[in-house]
């Protein structure tokens, strides 16, 4: 277990060591905040033009989700690519750590990095929820926030341990990103997608099981939880992970 721990502090440190990382911190904090200013200028409108759901104008953005697909790459292309181009995977994998536990280490690191990119939106919240400070009240309803960052760990996990995956067959990082951007995608390019289909037919409901950008538009920023978008995130996450314990072990055989 300290062995585990020593490991995921190493790779979450790593991170600010790295120029990417901070590159990485200020565009998403500036996307976010662009995002976050049109939705405030949403709210003060009125009729069809004003919004409902602030989370759901800031996070059923399609914007939103291209930026979100390109930035979580950046954060997992390094965690075995650059071991494998370094030669450090063997030394790590003779360490006195079974495969599983590399693999649990390498994603805690990333998705501990992933959740501190969130930390500053939580500025956001009092301004969006209309937070009282005299009543220590809330004019919009809270339940909407908890579904909605409930939401974004899960879909994190899945585009994080997709790219745990990705790195662990490749030694460039680039090639790494790349190859997780376009996998990536494929949850995300569904919402562009908007043909004359039967609401009843298959490939409508295929297109919204896969499309998390629907998803958020729909249900976790209205405050609902849809079970099936959280089997699709968390099923993904652990077959993805379970993807890169078969990779690395097939190394051993190497």
């Amino acid at each position: 277990m300290r062995a585990t721990l020593t490991l995921i502090r190493r790779e979450f440190t790593a991170y600010f060591y790295s120029p990417i990382a901070y590159v990485v911190f200020a565009f998403f904090l500036l996307a976010t905040g662009y995002l976050f200013s049109l939705t405030m200028n949403q709210l003060t409108e009125h009729g069809p033009r004003g919004v409902e759901y602030p989370l759901q104008m800031l996070l059923g953005d399609e914007r939103f989700w291209l930026i979100f697909v390109s930035v979580l790459p950046l954060i997992t292309m390094r965690l075995f690519a650059e071991e494998r181009s370094t030669g450090t995977l063997e030394m790590l994998l003779t360490a006195p750590l079974q495969d599983w536990q590399v693999v649990a280490a390498k994603f805690a690191a990333c998705f501990a990095f992933y959740a501190f990119l969130w930390l500053p939106t939580l500025l956001y919240l009092p301004v969006l929820l209309g937070f009282d400070w005299q009543s220590r009240q809330a004019a919009v309803d809270y339940r909407p926030v908890l579904t909605t960052y409930f939401g974004l760990a899960m879909v994190g996990a899945m585009f994080l341990a997709l790219g745990l995956f990705v790195s662990s067959l490749v030694r460039s990082q680039l090639v790494a990103a790349l190859i997780s951007l376009a996998m990536s995608l494929v949850f995300v390019v569904a919402a562009f997608w908007r043909p004359e289909l039967d609401t009843g037919s298959l490939s409508y409901k295929l297109r919204n099981f896969v499309s998390v950008p629907v998803h958020f538009h729909s249900d976790f920023t209205r405050g609902q939880l849809d079970s099936r978008s959280i089997i699709l995130y968390g099923s993904t996450a652990l077959f993805c992970l379970f993807l890169t314990v078969r990779s690395l072990e097939s190394r051993r055989w190497r």
